[in-house]
């Protein structure tokens, strides 16, 4: 197979992510904050230094206001618009939405708001369809709003665990809208999912931990939870990047 037969976007915790995203070879990155939750909205720094700095890398920016469920208030899609006008205004290649009725239906209102007002821009359904009632109605209509492609692991807590379901959202999209594979993708299953579900485009972090440069810190006191890990950052390996692709890519 041919490197040009695949896409491969990174979920991007930064602009450092997004640059080792580009030295290794990366078709998009997915720029989020908020990683522990979920993925959420970054701020308009992070964007525009993103922006200016990915040259071969397409951008897109996740558009969620919190973290927790997809169930949203009309004042949350106000804001959501207004983020995907920001993204319009700072050059944003794409954008990633999704929004939830309480029945777990698709809300088509919302969603439709959305994708109109990111016309002219890729949009990407996010892992909100894996919480969705019913995945083959969905996917028919995210299809009938417009939507490029959705992002997914077959409705599992992993994508090699989703290998079922991701194969038949592969057959049904049949090129009608794009399924791209997510959650635990990585440089050693990578192969083994791409040969079971016919899935062309992946997603993934390929982060590793690098230690923080502080000197001192405070063992008495926490910025998050409790006991959790503060003096380890996590990057975007451009090597783990370059590696997980050339798995992909050979025979």
């Amino acid at each position: 197979m041919m490197r040009e037969d695949f896409k491969f976007e990174i979920c991007a915790n930064g602009v450092e992510s997004c640059l080792a995203a580009q030295e290794g070879g990366a078709d998009r990155v997915e720029l989020c904050a908020g990683i522990p939750e979920g993925g959420t909205t970054p701020s308009y720094g992070e964007i525009k230094v993103a922006r200016r700095l990915l040259t071969t890398t397409r951008l897109h920016v996740i558009i969620r206001p919190r973290g927790g469920d997809f169930l949203y208030s009309p004042l949350e899609v106000e804001r959501m618009l207004e983020d995907i006008r920001v993204c319009r205004e700072l050059g944003v290649d794409g954008v990633v939405i999704g929004c939830l009725n309480a029945d777990g239906t698709l809300d088509m209102d919302a969603n439709r708001r959305l994708v109109e007002a990111a016309e002219g821009m890729s949009v990407t359904f996010h892992r909100a369809f894996d919480r969705c009632r019913d995945p083959h109605l969905a996917l028919e209509q995210l299809i009938q709003l417009g939507v490029d492609r959705v992002l997914t692991s077959g409705q599992q807590p992993t994508a090699l665990e989703g290998i079922g379901l991701l194969r038949t959202l592969n057959m049904l999209a049949a090129g009608r809208i794009i399924i791209l594979v997510g959650c635990g993708v990585n440089e050693n299953n990578i192969r083994q999912i791409r040969d079971e579900t016919g899935v062309r485009e992946f997603h993934f972090s390929a982060r590793t931990p690098v230690r923080s440069r502080m000197q001192f810190a405070n063992p008495d006191v926490f910025m998050g939870a409790k006991d959790a890990d503060e003096s380890t950052l996590m990057y975007t390996s451009a090597e783990r990047v370059r590696a997980t692709i050339g798995n992909a890519v050979e025979e």
